[in-house]
């Protein structure tokens, strides 16, 4: 037996025999003593494989998250110099990486290429004799059994060290190891190790819904860790040293419901374009197997399809029209991207009416309470008091239902509608139109119905201030003070800049513009005034949530406003809650990465505010272009002769009425 091999089963076979001969005369301390010589003895077989990364520069924040300065950890891929560890070591964009040897040698590192479905990343370093790390085998893991994780930052010479179980296989749709053992940046990248030595996977932050570098860092050191397997890591080694990056496969297609877990999955939208239309499937198909696998939930279409990549080959199979209809079967090749989704536009308001008392009948159709002027509605002689009963061949039973209807079209495609006039009943086609970047001119407030009966006694009304005692931050908020619970309001959600809440200079700003046209204003506080971090996301949320069923609230106009760096911090969470915020309006803030897709299932405007004397004047009409090329709907207002200053009434008044038209279909 090569030394190597009987220096590993050593302290363990020891341990097991020992337990097994002498369970009753064993003292604690003994077992100990042999589990500690165990993990030990597991650290050391896996050091010679583990290096120290440093990098030097780049951002100093990424998102919320601020970006570490300590080192982290890698594993070696080869022999011949290949380091593989985790993206979010590199999410900064750093100008140089150091790597440094388990012997002590200090290399520079270059990157070769990202897996952006594993989230790993590949350094290359002139170096050679080096000691890949032993896979263990994955078919061996075990709920349950010991796990220590593995990392080289603090001393060079010896791994940290953090010990726990496997607490599930197969996580974050079919990708990863989870452990109890605390992972932490410092040891992304570093070894998931058996207690024979044996490395079971590469530590790596992960979330089963966010796809970025930074997913799921909020869970380290919370008993919640994922590890990509050592053989899935190897895998992607070979083909990172090609120097392309590994994108997710897209085939271009949303379900049905958001219940992961119920139900046979039923398409709901196919983007045009996308490999999905291309094989000829069809919005109501219900898919009943992908790549030979059967299917009943969409959870196990995202186990399916969580590790293919982009020029993968996926055959999928559907039953069309009906449980028991045809099945019919293509071969796709996902996409790295799709083209951009653009909803199509008629360019109408629905009237606002009250929300029908429970068990009452809904009223069918919607009634248009004003008409956009030059929009295709306008062109096709729609007036205000016609009322849209039908939408390409479907009934409409409200404005969601219109909405849903007319997004399922492009821009220039036809859309047929049937109008009901004082009685009398017509069809018309038109071509449909883009939203667009500009405020409807002549928009007046909408009338809010006066209340009935007394004050409600429950929510509060005027200015005034709460405590969430679950965040232990404050919040203040206006509620117009003749509030009518049967009209549903705007809900504005202010992120104040750093070091000032402007709560005085809101509060006169916006209080008339909020009694005239519904809306409340709610107005988070930052726990520190100097600025928001990335924790108080769900503060926001929750106050929102608060807000939202404390007081009737119009979803489909919940906006976040942020000046500087509230600004930027409404960016992100307009992209953390896309299923919470249907409009996000910025000052002086541009964005400070990509945009992610424009998803069809949550609508989201924009409208962005700058002085074209501000420093980051030029920055905020980049965000603009970036914005737009994703094909998202955005007014930009450029305020002639300002500075890095919050807009005067004028722009405010403006604001508001791009608010009031949200609901445009």
């Amino acid at each position: 037996m090569p030394l190597r091999i009987r220096h590993r089963c050593s302290t363990w076979a020891a341990l097991v025999l020992f337990l097994h001969v002498m369970p009753y005369t064993a003292s604690a301390a003994d077992v100990a003593a042999l589990e500690e010589q165990a993990v030990k003895q597991a650290a050391a077989l896996v050091s010679p494989s583990l290096v120290r990364i440093e990098t030097v520069g780049g951002l100093d924040r990424v998102g919320q998250f601020l970006t570490g300065t300590g080192p982290t950890t890698g594993l070696v891929a080869s022999s011949d110099g290949y380091i593989i560890s985790s993206s979010f070591n590199f999410a900064a964009r750093p100008a140089s990486i150091l790597v440094t040897l388990p012997d002590g040698r200090r290399l520079p590192a270059q990157q070769v290429a990202t897996d952006r479905v594993k989230m790993l990343t590949l350094l290359k370093i002139e170096a050679d004799n080096l000691t890949p790390a032993t896979a263990a085998p994955p078919g061996g893991f075990r709920v349950g059994q010991w796990t220590i994780a593995l990392g080289r930052t603090f001393d060079a010479a010896e791994p940290s060290v953090s010990v726990g179980i496997v607490s599930a296989l197969n996580r974050i749709w079919g990708k990863a190891i989870q452990t109890d053992a605390k992972i932490s940046p410092v040891n992304y990248g570093g070894a998931l190790v058996d207690i024979e030595g044996r490395v079971m996977g590469l530590l790596v932050p992960l979330s089963p819904q966010g796809k970025s570098e930074t997913a799921g860092v909020e869970w380290y050191d919370g008993g919640i860790g994922f590890a990509i397997p050592l053989t899935d890591v190897y895998a992607a080694v070979e083909r990172l040293k090609a120097g392309k990056d590994q994108l997710p496969g897209l085939m271009g297609v949303t379900m049905k419901g958001h219940d992961l877990y119920e139900g046979q999955p039923q398409i709901d939208r196919i983007r045009y374009g996308s490999p999905a239309q291309q094989a000829g499937f069809k919005e109501g198909d219900l898919v009943v197997e992908i790549d030979g696998r059967p299917i009943a939930r969409t959870a196990m279409m995202m186990h399916v399809l969580g590790n293919k990549y982009a020029g993968d080959v996926v055959t999928m199979t559907v039953r069309r029209g009906a449980s028991d209809g045809p099945t019919v079967t293509g071969a796709m090749t996902l996409l790295e991207k799709l083209e951009p989704y653009e909803s199509a536009y008629l360019g109408v308001l629905p009237v606002r009416l009250p929300s029908p008392p429970a068990g009452g009948p809904d009223e069918s159709g919607v009634t248009v309470r004003f008409v956009i002027p030059d929009s295709p509605a306008a062109l096709a002689g729609l007036a205000r008091g016609d009322k849209i009963l039908r939408c390409n061949g479907g009934d409409v039973t409200g404005p969601a239902a219109l909405l849903d209807q007319v997004s399922r079209r492009r821009p220039r495609d036809a859309v047929r509608l049937t109008i009901g006039t004082a009685g009398a009943v017509r069809d018309l086609e038109l071509a449909a139109g883009s939203l667009p970047d500009s405020v409807p001119a002549g928009l007046r407030a909408a009338p809010i119905p006066p209340r009935k009966g007394p004050p409600p006694v429950a929510p509060k009304l005027g200015h005034f201030t709460e405590k969430m005692p679950a965040h232990e931050h404050e919040y203040w908020a206006y509620v117009p003070a003749d509030y009518n619970p049967d009209y549903a309001y705007a809900l504005v959600v202010w992120l104040h800049p750093g070091g000032d809440t402007m709560e005085a200079a809101m509060t006169r700003a916006w209080q008339t513009p909020c009694d005239e046209r519904g809306v409340i204003l709610l107005a988070p506080k930052a726990k520190q005034i100097s600025g928001w971090n990335a924790d108080e996301a769900v503060f926001v949320k929750d106050a929102v949530d608060e807000f939202m069923a404390r007081y009737t609230i119009d979803r489909s106009r919940v906006v976040l406003h942020g000046f500087d760096s509230g600004g930027r911090f409404a960016y992100e969470l307009a992209f953390k809650y896309r299923e919470l915020f249907r409009g996000v309006s910025t000052v002086a803030a541009p964005l400070r990465e990509p945009p992610p897709d424009n998803e069809p299932d949550f609508r989201l405007q924009w409208h962005l505010i700058s002085g074209d004397g501000d420093p980051l004047h030029r920055a905020v009409e980049g965000s603009v272009r970036a914005l737009r090329a994703m094909k998202y709907p955005v007014v930009q207002v450029t305020i002639a002769g300002g500075g890095h200053q919050y807009p005067p009434t004028e722009q405010i008044l403006d604001l508001v009425r791009w608010i009031d038209a949200l609901d445009r279909i």
